[in-house]
């Protein structure tokens, strides 16, 4: 059966799949998610170093490449990977995670090499939680859509007619650090007032622990907190949000989305997010058209069903028919001699 790796990888652990074709293709017969052959998940390792956590990766796909022989008859076509931190998708490094340690790992090549020359595609993780989202989940349909994960961080992806927009040096959707409150609490980027400094999960947990004088309460216990009616959680919670609408306003003003797709640990809370957040952007509109704010529909395998996407489409890319070549015509002239014998598609396919 004809099926492509997909690997997710993240600061703690690894989720990975075996993804058959049908619906996953991007021309794929049907709007649902891929079909997903089999999946698998292993802890990352990082507290062996970043050089172990390469090995680790490389080791899970060659497994996966394994497993789909013995169990359905063949290798797969292509892998797709999604990693964190700075990622050079066009050249296939990741190039930095502060999370990982690593610098610089070319890993389209060494994911290729470990299985056998199988085509690898590699993207930023948020990146393509999103890509998956847009294409076979909350967004499935929609021309323009963002997607906002709310998690350790806040990061952003910007679909656009089923694909994502990196930018033009890998740093597109960055909306974590729109600063929102100038002044504020010290980033690691270096700037002050940075929105997930204010309104990410682990935000949340820490201004809850510190309110709450609980150092273990987290932002699943300060949701709960806001449901039961405390003051000091309802205080936590609506700082919170307003810093949100704050950034995605930002945000909307400038790419304008049909739909805001809210996902991430925060997302959980579901309606006790989602009904005073609708409230907060609807109260900073002004001249901008409020787009559809959902929450996501994938929860954590949003990761691994876009590196799946991922690799589909690569395979995609890659078999596509050479493009004829045109006829000379009689009346061209010299300087508009085309060839007819020439390979027309010319053009090398990377991730």
């Amino acid at each position: 059966m004809r099926h492509v790796i997909a690997l997710d990888v993240g600061g703690t652990g690894m989720k990975a799949a075996l993804v058959g074709a049908g619906s996953a293709m991007p021309d794929g017969p049907s709007p649902g998610p891929p079909a997903l052959l089999h999946e698998a998940r292993r802890p990352t390792g990082r507290e062996r170093g970043p050089d172990a956590v390469v090995e680790s990766i490389l080791d899970f796909a060659a497994d996966l490449r394994a497993y789909g022989e013995e169990h359905f008859g063949e290798s797969a076509v292509a892998a797709g990977v999604a990693v964190p931190g700075i990622v050079d998708a066009e050249n296939g490094i990741a190039t930095y995670s502060a999370n990982l340690g690593w610098r610089d790992v070319p890993m389209r090549r060494l994911l290729s090499e470990r299985l056998r020359g199988v085509p690898v595609a590699l993207g930023h993780d948020v990146r393509t939680g999103g890509l998956a989202e847009g294409r076979v989940g909350a967004g499935n349909g929609t021309d323009r859509f963002l997607f906002v994960p709310l998690g350790t961080g806040i990061a952003g992806a910007i679909g656009i007619d089923g694909r994502v927009e990196p930018g033009a040096h890998g740093f597109a959707g960055e909306i974590g650090h729109i600063v929102v409150r100038p002044g504020g609490v010290a980033c690691p980027c270096g700037q002050r007032g940075c929105l997930e400094r204010l309104a990410s999960a682990s935000a949340v947990s820490l201004a809850w622990a510190e309110a709450s004088g609980d150092p273990d309460a987290d932002a699943a216990d300060c949701a709960k907190a806001v449901e039961s009616g405390d003051g000091r959680a309802l205080a936590v919670w609506r700082n919170a949000i307003d810093a949100l609408a704050d950034g995605l306003v930002t945000a909307l003003t400038l790419l304008d989305p049909r739909v805001l797709i809210i996902g991430g640990g925060l997302a959980e809370a579901g309606e006790t997010l989602f009904v005073p957040l609708r409230a907060a952007v609807e109260e900073r509109v002004t001249f901008q058209k409020l787009p559809e704010i959902v929450p996501a529909a994938l929860g954590d395998t949003a990761g691994c069903l876009g590196a799946g996407l991922l690799a589909w489409d690569l395979v995609a890319e890659t078999t596509k028919t050479p493009e004829p070549a045109t006829p000379r015509s009689p009346a061209a002239g010299p300087d508009t001699d085309i060839d007819p014998d020439s390979d027309s598609d010319s053009s090398e396919v990377t991730a």
